[in-house]
């Protein structure tokens, strides 16, 4: 088994329903669809109604299995599957493991397909980070909320995010959201700003530039909110 399927998760036959059932809220009936309709209960032979995304998504997986003291840092890191449909996008949640359900050491990202998540992309090098600690077991409604409004495009500068990591690590489990330009700072602060608004999330969060990360073992906030 590679790394990648390490994480899927064995679930029971009945949480494996369709993609197209994924998508649909109870009781909502697809375009020209009428209630009732044996053929369409049936399949009917009916292509299924896919919903695009703006964007291609990758989820990103860092696995703490393969990490040594050696190793630098982003080598671990490996592309598990790309989606660019709603439908997809829940046939890929449903049947991974959640955040607080990985190893400790584990790293899930979330970026938009062509950017990797490492300090050295190019899209991602003159970006930051906006991050939200919370204590064990905490993550999973957190990382899900974040990722529904990023791939949701609810960011009034969602061109500015590349991408999204949720961190498991002994003490506390960590989301961040990373961004292009961190010298843009208008649109830094609407992004914080949103987030906490998305999430519910009441205490301060920080922004932090990765230039200053690379450099210094305590960088300094460049904004807060």
């Amino acid at each position: 088994m590679t790394t990648e399927e390490s994480i899927l998760a064995n679930q029971d036959e009945e949480s494996r329903s369709t993609i197209t059932d994924l998508a649909l809220e109870e009781g909502e009936l697809e375009e020209g669809e009428i209630e009732g309709d044996s053929a369409s209960a049936a399949g009917g032979g009916l292509e299924p109604v896919l919903h695009p995304l703006e964007h291609s998504w990758t989820l990103w997986f860092d696995n703490p299995s393969t990490k040594s003291k050696n190793t630098t840092w982003g080598s671990s890191i490996r592309p598990v599957y790309t989606f660019s449909t709603v439908e997809d996008f829940w046939g890929l949640y449903n049947n991974i493991n959640h955040p607080t359900k990985l190893a400790i050491g584990s790293d899930l990202h979330c970026f938009k397909n062509k950017i990797e998540p490492k300090w050295e992309d190019p899209i991602c090098a003159n970006g930051g980070k906006w991050t939200i600690n919370c204590s064990r077991g905490k993550s999973d409604t957190l990382w899900l909320y974040t990722l529904l409004a990023m791939i949701g495009e609810q960011f009034e500068y969602g061109d500015e995010i590349c991408g999204a990591v949720v961190s498991v690590r002994g003490k506390q489990e960590r989301v961040a959201i990373w961004t292009k330009n961190a010298s843009n700072e208008a649109a830094q602060i609407s992004i914080g700003r949103q987030w906490k608004e998305i999430v519910d999330y009441k205490e301060t969060i920080a922004f932090v530039v990765h230039e200053d990360a690379m450099h210094e073992k305590v960088p300094k906030n460049r904004y807060t909110v």
